[in-house]
């Protein structure tokens, strides 16, 4: 990552070692500019990415206003984990924190559509370069 975090940046807060790969699979897409984005180390728990996000990161992006962050979660089905997430994020930060992942877990993504998780992240790249929703509209994706 750029030495200046002074500039719009990214930092990629992955749940897991699952959500790690498919992040590096997204920035590996040449057309994104991987020099402004961070995949940090993973959490080991969708709860862990909220208490690093809470104790480490939040107070980091009120001294860094160009700084945002993508919190890979895993949903595990669960219609509460989004909301509850969201109300861990002070005001002032909500619109530069993202909340993303796999409805269920990546290892269901990875079985449905038969690529693994590296390939799955080039993937949601392409769609967001090329304006589509190919994957990003898959059952498990959409309610990103």
């Amino acid at each position: 990552m750029s030495s200046n975090k002074h500039k719009p940046h990214i930092l990629v807060l992955p749940e897991d070692d699952a959500n790690r790969q498919i992040a590096n699979g997204f920035i590996l897409d040449i057309n994104l500019n991987s020099h402004a984005i961070q995949v940090l180390p993973e959490a080991r728990g969708w709860e862990d990415v909220v208490e690093k996000f809470t104790n480490s990161y939040a107070s980091t992006m009120r001294q860094y206003p160009h700084r945002m962050i993508a919190l890979l979660i895993d949903f595990d089905e669960n219609e509460d984990r989004l909301s509850y997430v969201k109300n861990k994020i002070p005001d002032e930060l909500e619109n530069r924190v993202f909340v993303l992942g796999v409805l269920s877990e990546p290892e269901r993504l990875r079985k449905d559509i038969k690529r693994n998780f590296e390939k799955i992240g080039e993937a949601l790249a392409k769609d967001c370069s090329d304006n589509t929703n190919n994957l990003w509209g898959h059952d498990l994706l959409k309610h990103n």
